[in-house]
């Protein structure tokens, strides 16, 4: 490190309160609280409550709820969201009410994520990383979601900065709390993106022999991944087992240049896999170019300042948490990379904050200036692109509803079972339990599915005109939304199908 952790708090930027001593307002709180409760508010109103759930959300969902019986879980999968939302979801099925306690709580996530950091960055500058990060479209559309990626990107930056703050003052107890659960969220959330983003900070602790803040390290990532390893040997034959599993359902993890599917996937695809399709237009591109250009601005600017550190962590572990995402897979998701967004919005937001003001805080009219119209151009762009991403992605999910309605209409009701394309989230949708018996999804096998058959209502799901799965030939078929519906003779053999 360019410098140690004691004169990174010497030097700390203009204006920077005092750990112990400054008040709710000098320390920035109400600001921070603005940004944290207008980023709740403009997911509700720009997202939505009424966004029904997605694929992956109704595995997570499904774990502990009211709705519907456990979906498969594979193995790449974690706990966490399910945990995370429980206390909504084990008694109550309303989408909305979900929705509303997820953007809130998303909000209260990145308020307290910030002012871990409000040691080494002045207030403006961590309000301003929050708002440039909550103006992301696809930060906006996961916040009410659930799904793991923007709660890793939390628990990521609140462990950094508690990190930070342990190595500087060693009497801050709190700070290695922080540490612990921080590691802990990210371990529960995603256990391997959390060894990613980590590894910086255990980089730095074999470097300096450091101990202290090792035990909180090691134990949070124990804890929040603890559980995650002991179902691999219970459900999958091992850690490794489950490692193995996990990269074959990714496509096989290796050397795959993704950055060209990341950017593909700007234009509000939620999956993109395969990959296709035409580069978007470079104004959707800029925002993505831009950030490690800022970053590395960023960085200079907290070398000139000698207070290096607080800037140059969370880069490297930015860094890290991309690299298994833009070099390992071969398909793209943009919130894979919302841990890597936040981490690099305090640098990016800081020299922002030195491109605009002189070095006697006052601010540069034509730097300003210039910065107001490239935001204003920027939040366009990331409305159109979640608008449409938005109506697209609640168009898929009214196709759901409507098959569900047409099942429930046909007489499958639960208890029942469905299979094949778009199994597990329609069975959500209907209240059923589902099965496959091929794919990442292999839970049973076909004469396991004949067997149920025969005890509960039981449809197989197939793409319009195509066959249906062999043990459904002669089940009878029904039209739905994007799908035909195979329904299986009537457990009672009372002709009623």
């Amino acid at each position: 490190m360019a410098d140690g952790t004691n004169a990174m708090l010497v030097g700390a930027r203009r204006g920077t309160p005092a750990t112990g001593s400054a008040s709710w307002r000098a320390d920035g709180f109400w600001l921070l609280a603005a940004v944290a409760a207008a980023f709740t508010v403009a997911q509700l109103v720009l997202v939505g409550p009424g966004l029904g759930l997605g694929w992956d959300e109704t595995v997570y969902v499904s774990q502990i709820s009211a709705q519907a019986p456990p979906a498969f879980f594979s193995a790449p999968r974690a706990r966490g969201v399910s945990l995370l939302v429980a206390p909504v979801t084990s008694w109550s099925t309303s989408t909305e009410l979900l929705r509303v306690y997820l953007a809130v709580l998303s909000g209260l996530g990145l308020h307290l994520a910030l002012r871990v950091w409000r040691c080494f960055f002045p207030p403006g500058v961590l309000a301003a990383a929050g708002a440039l990060f909550a103006s992301l479209w696809v930060t906006l559309f996961y916040g009410p979601a659930a799904m793991p990626n923007l709660w890793v990107a939390f628990g990521a930056l609140a462990c950094v900065g508690c990190f930070l703050r342990a190595r500087a003052d060693r009497g801050d107890r709190a700070a290695l709390w922080g540490v612990a659960a921080g590691a802990a969220l990210m371990a529960w959330m995603r256990p391997t993106d959390a060894v990613w983003t980590a590894l910086p900070l255990l980089l730095v602790l074999i470097a300096t022999r450091d101990g202290r803040p090792a035990l909180p390290l090691l134990g949070g990532l124990a804890t929040g991944g603890g559980q995650w390893i002991i179902e691999a040997y219970l459900s999958h034959g091992g850690l490794g087992q489950r490692l193995s599993e996990a990269s074959r359902i990714q496509g096989g993890l290796g050397w795959h240049m993704a950055v060209d599917d990341q950017l593909r996937s700007l234009v509000g695809r939620t999956l993109c896999r395969p990959c296709t399709g035409a580069t978007p237009d470079p104004v959707i591109m800029a925002w993505w170019f831009a950030l490690p250009v800022l970053a590395a601005a960023g960085l200079a600017v907290a070398v000139g300042a000698r207070r290096t550190t607080p800037t140059l962590l969370p880069l490297a572990c930015a860094a890290t948490a991309a690299a298994p995402y833009l070099f390992m897979i071969e398909y793209a998701a943009p919130r894979f990379l919302l841990p890597v967004y936040l981490l690099l919005a305090i640098p990016v937001a800081d020299a922002l904050h030195h491109l605009v003001t002189t070095p006697d805080g006052r601010l540069r009219a034509t730097a300003a200036g210039a910065l107001a119209v490239g935001l204003a151009g920027h939040l366009a762009v990331q409305y159109v692109v979640l608008d449409r991403a938005v109506d697209r992605t609640a168009a898929d999910r009214r196709d759901w509803t409507r098959t569900a309605a047409d099942l429930h209409r046909l007489g499958i009701r639960p208890p029942c079972l469905l299979t094949g394309t778009e199994a597990i989230p329609v069975a959500y949708y209907t209240g059923c339990a589902s099965a496959n018996p091929r794919g990442h999804n292999v839970n049973t096998t076909e004469e396991g599915i004949v067997r149920t058959a025969g005890r509960v209502p039981t449809a197989a799901l197939s793409p319009p005109g195509g066959p249906p799965p062999p043990y459904a030939r002669g089940w009878r078929t029904h039209p739905s939304a994007g799908l035909d519906l195979h329904l299986a003779p009537s457990p009672a053999g009372d002709g009623t199908r």
